[in-house]
């Protein structure tokens, strides 16, 4: 099962292209639902949200709707003293409608291969419980099979990812870990992925049909592995990210 979406929902350049003009903030994840299955939300990476906004989230979207959600950075960024429980705590609500796809665990790029950080990621485990969590390191070092071993042992998923083909960072492999199978595309804006002075500059990117259209046999090959493979474009500006969506679901199906 591939579910496609996009790494967020609510953005003001959105409204007159991927929503109607006029739309209320409060309308914008019902109508989202409407045409997407799932949704990665980044703002729980900077606070954890409180019970009623969580409610929300379930309430508004259909009961076959998939969440990821990225952990709050004190707990992959910070990590001194992890406390994970308030984090999960907040989620019961996505828990107990079953909407919630997985976490997503997004580590920095100076989190390097190194013993203490492989330790670290034991203690993710351990603080997530039984939820299904999924690790993104941005720092290539990781590419390596005792990683893939590590993250099937603890039964953590890798995040593959599309980004520009820069040294050190992560290259497109497609791999399965765990039970949910994860893939982000960040756009491939290389000039702008250091030099830029807004951070959306990053990922101001607008994916052809033909760079898409490499990730199907990749897709394909990950549903094969996982009981559910979750998709999100980060290249959001200008709602790029819901074009980008579109395209893809179409290559899978064929239409193409």
């Amino acid at each position: 099962m591939i579910r496609i979406g996009t790494s967020g929902f609510s953005y003001d350049d959105w409204i007159g292209t991927v929503y109607p003009a006029g739309i209320q903030a409060r309308d914008q994840l019902a109508f989202y639902a409407r045409e997407f299955p799932t949704v990665e939300l980044n703002v729980t990476y900077y606070r954890i949200p409180d019970a009623r906004t969580v409610q929300s989230w379930a309430r508004k979207t259909p009961d076959d709707f998939l969440f990821s959600v990225k952990a709050y950075q004190g707990l992959t960024h910070e990590r001194g003293q992890p406390d994970f429980a308030p984090f999960v705590a907040a989620l019961q609500p996505l828990i107990d409608a079953g909407k919630l796809g997985c976490v997503l665990a997004q580590f920095p790029y100076s989190f390097h291969p190194v013993p203490d950080n492989r330790t670290y990621l034991r203690r993710l485990r351990d603080g997530f419980g039984d939820l299904p969590v999924v690790v993104e390191f941005r720092n290539a070092g990781w590419v390596t099979q005792p990683t893939f071993d590590l993250l099937r042992s603890l039964n953590l998923g890798f995040c593959s990812v599309d980004e520009p083909r820069l040294k050190g960072l992560m290259p497109p492999v497609a791999i399965a870990t765990g039970p949910v199978a994860y893939v982000r595309f960040h756009g491939r804006n290389a000039a702008k992925w250091y030099a830029h002075e807004e951070a959306w500059e990053r990922y101001n990117y607008t994916y052809s049909v033909e760079e898409l259209r490499e990730w199907v046999p990749k897709l394909r090959e990950l549903d094969a592995e996982a009981p559910v493979t979750l998709v999100y474009f980060n290249n959001h500006y200008q709602g790029q990210a819901a074009r980008g969506a579109r395209d893809l679901g179409q290559l899978l199906l064929g239409l193409e």
